[in-house]
């Protein structure tokens, strides 16, 4: 049986001379990268998330003219709207229509929306990576470079300081009251924590703009109505004015669960035996909570710290838009409407493209402030 077996595994091999040369030149091509994730484990794990990080925006890209391209209409049909609205024009007669359905195609052609999406995303790739040009507005006309260069930065400045905020407390109440657990403040706090996180964020920000209107205490817009060149010290301080009803909204809506997870860390880590251990030891209360207990609870933070930005640059649409914010989700939302598939795509790449990094950046922070993690290793 033995020898019949060698044979007919021998023969087989005989048999498919190329898928053996394939399984060597496979061999060959992985191995090189084998060594590597072996010899470093980490870097070659942040090289690979990296990587999966341009595989996911080359998907998303790809799906996002997909999505246009199933949508009714097109911009050249919105461009044509405002040329007639903007001329008062009433088109009628069957040769009118004609000599428009024409005008329409040659601007198709010109702009390159006769072609199959994905050749539009494929064209739109070589554009941006051969010459780094991110193209033009088709709408406005305006470079996109420009028009996201200008929001951006407002999108940023409020996300993180959300975050900023939004982890600075949920630390120090999380710690302190996971310290006073089982009390009625802590109960009450566990309570209020819980609300805030089920709570709708979209109603929250329509009664704070409400709240807004009707109490005249703060203005109904997130922005300045000068430019900060003008006058930059009233500028901080009318910013810092104008974006309070929008930064607690933002700040309310995340602090909720981020709380309840370091208060439910720090009770888990509490209930150790090498806390007890700590203790029988004469070691300090405060250094047991803030030396060994409080350490173990920034791996599970770090891991949602990169779903919390997300969430943040996600809801920020929201609120741009309600609060008229002049940011990246509020330039999104008038693209869409406008079918300006330049703007969106680099729009949604620009964001999409943080929100993975943040990712990237917190698995590189959890491997660097824990040392138990060995990417790559048994």
């Amino acid at each position: 049986m033995k020898n019949s077996n060698t044979e007919s595994n021998g023969k087989t091999r005989g048999e498919t001379p190329e898928a053996a040369r394939l399984v060597g030149v496979l061999t060959r091509l992985v191995r090189p990268f084998y060594l590597f994730r072996r010899k470093a484990p980490l870097p070659s794990y942040i090289l690979g998330r990296f990587l999966t990080m341009g595989a996911m925006l080359f998907i998303l890209g790809l799906a996002v003219f997909g999505l246009m391209e199933l949508a009714p209409g097109d911009m050249v049909d919105q461009i044509m709207l405002q040329q007639i609205f903007g001329e008062n024009q009433a088109r009628a007669g069957q040769n009118q229509e004609a000599m428009d359905q024409e005008q329409l195609e040659a601007q198709r052609r010109s702009l390159g929306l006769d072609q199959p999406f994905y050749i539009q995303y494929l064209n739109w790739l070589k554009r941006v990576i051969v010459h780094q040009d991110l193209g033009t507005s088709l709408i406005s006309r305006a470079p996109v470079s420009f028009l996201i260069s200008s929001r951006l930065p407002n999108s940023i400045l409020l996300n993180l300081i959300s975050l900023v905020l939004i982890t600075l407390f949920s630390f120090l109440l999380g710690v302190y009251f996971s310290a006073k657990a089982g009390t009625k403040a802590d109960l009450a706090v566990t309570f209020f924590a819980l609300v805030l996180h089920a709570f709708p964020g979209i109603l929250l920000l329509i009664l704070l703009q409400l709240f807004a209107a009707l109490s005249s205490l703060f203005p109904v817009t997130a922005y300045p109505t000068f430019p900060y060149a003008e006058a930059p010290v009233r500028f901080v301080f009318s910013y810092g004015h104008h974006i309070f009803l929008p930064l607690l909204a933002s700040f309310l809506g995340g602090i909720g669960g981020t709380l309840r997870m370091i208060r439910a860390t720090m009770l888990d880590q509490l209930g150790q035996p090498y806390i007890t251990s700590l203790r029988s030891r004469g070691i300090a209360e405060w250094r047991v909570y803030l030396n060994h207990a409080f350490r173990n609870t920034l791996n599970p933070y770090i891991t949602g710290s990169a779903n919390l930005l997300a969430g943040l640059f996600s809801g920020s649409l929201i609120l741009e838009i309600i609060f008229a914010y002049p940011g990246v989700g509020r330039l999104m939302y008038e693209a869409v409407l406008q079918e300006d598939i330049n703007l969106v795509l680099t729009n949604i790449m620009f964001v999409s493209f943080l929100v993975l990094l943040g990712m990237v950046l917190a698995d590189i922070l959890l491997a660097l402030v824990d040392p138990r993690i060995r990417y790559g290793k048994e």
